[in-house]
């Protein structure tokens, strides 16, 4: 008997020894509303989030500062004497929004980690077809890496992904998975896809 297949029927062993137990959660938690991204350019940001990805921009809003006090530090965790020029919002189809901000400040470092990096992190959009989508954003001069790459073995088998950029190196993925995931067959909990949002 192999490691993996020990490991599984210990974790079974344990698991219904300890009988269904519930998750914590923070009350009332119901899903991933946003995800707030800094970039260089505002205008930059909001013409490839709606021009090039197919976004909407639902509002923005702004600026923020505290010239005197450290309410910037206290809220965002940020230098007291931050900015945020502006904020705007994107909704992009049927998954969360994006939050782009624009900030000054006094320390600001200019970043972009790899995915490999700590802290590092990408979005990704659900495509009907990821071919589809390599030809269209090669047509608007966006990097692409290798792919289409279609996953054909493990719980993931079924998906297609390839990784983009955004012009200021921002990490992006176009994935498409149109007959589901190997790991569903007997996931007790499925993840939430764009495909159908109630489910």
């Amino acid at each position: 008997m192999n490691y993996a297949t020990r490991g599984a029927m210990l974790a079974a062993i344990l698991l219904g020894s300890m009988g269904a137990a519930s998750a914590d959660s923070i009350p009332g938690m119901r899903g991933h509303d946003h995800t707030g991204i800094t970039v260089p350019d505002m205008k930059q940001a909001v013409d490839f989030f709606i021009g090039v990805v197919g976004c909407k921009k639902a509002m923005s809003f702004g600026p923020f500062a505290d010239d005197k006090g450290t309410f910037m530090q206290d809220l965002l965790g940020v230098d007291p004497r931050a900015v945020i020029e502006e904020i705007t919002m994107v909704r992009c189809g049927a998954g969360s929004n994006i939050e782009l901000f624009k900030y000054t400040a006094p320390d600001q470092k200019d970043l972009q980690p790899k995915n490999s990096d700590i802290g590092g992190f990408h979005i990704a959009f659900y495509v009907d077809d990821v071919a589809a989508a390599k030809t269209y954003l090669d047509a608007k001069g966006v990097k692409t890496r290798l792919g289409p790459l279609p996953v054909k073995e493990g719980p993931a088998a079924g998906q297609t992904i390839l990784y983009f950029q955004a012009p200021w190196g921002l990490q992006l993925e176009a994935i498409s998975y149109p007959q589901g995931m190997a790991y569903e067959k007997s996931a007790e909990t499925v993840l939430w896809s764009p495909k159908d949002p109630t489910k």
